[in-house]
């Protein structure tokens, strides 16, 4: 979230098409519109119903900002869209690709929205960011109600993990190499390496500082599952370490600067974040819900509110 806000496109409607682009590179705080056109071109790899309802996702979040007046700066940034590009994803994932796929997805953006600015307000006064919130506050209320509407349950398709076919944490090379890129695919909720890969390529164009995050952090999130004895298949399908390659890039030069002792508290914000993930997926299973990237927004609001009083880390600004 580096760009600079002197940027008038966004400042009104005809700008809101490029700040929809630059909402999906939000999603790994990027603001390049390469990194953008590279992230779309992964989803689309995916699956061509993850780049549309992403796309529609951060366009209808990005258009109830303006709509209701939120900064201008923050729109063109594509800052009040991140959070729908992953609630159209998510969305779709779950439910599949109906009429009221789409319906859901327009409802849970124009809420994310909302949920966006009202946590803007009441964090921006201890300078910590929304990150993911929104789109976990509102992605979490919707699973856990959809058993509740027919229309809605009956085409889910949220399936068991990995795992639950293959059990077992004897790791292949094929689960490392493999699980190494699904670690950054699966920020997106995906599991195919290529499509990480795509993910990695577009990160190193905006930053290699940010490149080399990601991939260390993914890196760390399986070796903390492997020790700790997580299922092989889900660490290979990068379960363990997107949390973790997204803590690793919120505190790796986006919000804490990069010292050595910057680089230690990243890192052990990635590990945080890796045993939280398997703590919210057994506390989610009951509910019929899901971790989504809870994990990473709860470690690293406590790794940024410790800050202040942590002397030899330093924020970004």
């Amino acid at each position: 979230m580096s760009a600079t806000s002197t940027d008038q496109r966004g400042n009104g409607l005809p700008g809101l098409p490029l700040a929809t682009l630059r909402g999906v590179a939000q999603v790994d705080f990027q603001s390049s519109y390469w990194t953008a056109l590279l992230f779309v071109l992964a989803l689309l790899l995916a699956g061509w119903q993850f780049a549309v309802f992403a796309l529609l996702g951060t366009f209808v979040s990005t258009l109830t900002a303006w709509f209701l007046g939120a900064n201008r700066d923050r729109i063109t940034l594509g800052l009040e869209g991140f959070n729908g590009t992953l609630i159209g994803v998510a969305v779709v994932l779950f439910f599949d690709v109906r009429w009221i796929t789409v319906l859901l997805t327009i409802m849970t953006s124009v809420m994310g929205a909302v949920v966006t600015s009202a946590l803007n307000s009441m964090l921006s006064p201890y300078n910590v960011a929304t990150l993911t919130a929104p789109f976990c506050a509102v992605t979490t209320a919707l699973v856990v109600a959809a058993p509740s509407f027919e229309r809605v349950w009956r085409g889910h398709i949220m399936g068991p993990p990995p795992s639950a076919g293959h059990p077992g944490t004897a790791l292949t090379f094929t689960d490392v190499w493999q699980g190494l890129l699904n670690g950054i695919a699966q920020v997106f909720f995906q599991g195919k390496w290529y499509v990480g890969l795509t993910f990695l390529i577009g990160l190193l164009v905006a930053s290699r500082v940010a490149g080399i995050a990601a991939f260390v952090s993914s890196a760390i999130g399986m070796i903390v599952a492997w020790i700790l004895g997580a299922p092989a298949a889900d660490i290979g399908a990068g379960l363990y370490g997107y949390n973790a390659v997204l803590a690793g890039l919120a505190l790796t030069g986006v919000f804490v600067a990069v010292t050595p002792w910057g680089v230690l508290y990243a890192v052990l914000a990635a590990i945080g974040a890796t045993v939280l993930t398997a703590a919210l997926n057994n506390f989610f299973e009951p509910f019929q819900g899901s971790t989504l990237t809870w994990p990473f927004v709860l470690v690293t609001w406590f790794f940024l509110a410790a800050v202040p009083v942590l002397s030899r880390i330093h924020r970004t600004s």
